[in-house]
């Protein structure tokens, strides 16, 4: 699966809330309640990269997770890292906060850093 032209990635990221590009690889940062909310986050991640044997790097800190994407064996973003990330958006995080009260059950992406 060769790598995605670099127009055609930020193409796609216009359809993508939180997601960027940058240094070849796709992120996203998120911010959560608790440490725990975070971890329970990343397992469920994990869970979907392992049935997709794609796994992303995942950074922890305390409340704040950070996914970062890119296909290493063809050094780029590829569609593999798209399809990953439909599946990682589609993750129910009833402890993101999402700035609105009351919250959606959705993740949020988090504001700056």
């Amino acid at each position: 699966m060769p790598p995605l032209a670099k127009d055609e990635i930020k193409a796609r990221l216009k359809a993508l809330e939180g997601w960027e590009y940058d240094d070849g690889e796709l992120e996203r940062k998120y911010k959560f309640d608790d440490f725990v909310q975070s971890m329970e986050f990343v397992n469920r991640v994990a869970g979907l990269a392992d049935a997709a044997d794609h796994h992303p790097d995942i950074s922890i800190k305390y409340n704040r997770v950070k996914v970062t994407l890119s296909t290493h064996s063809e050094g780029g973003v590829t569609e593999k890292d798209f399809a990953l990330i439909a599946q990682i958006d589609g993750v129910p995080a009833r402890e993101a906060e999402d700035g609105r009260s009351g919250g959606t059950g959705e993740v949020s992406a988090e504001d700056g850093e």
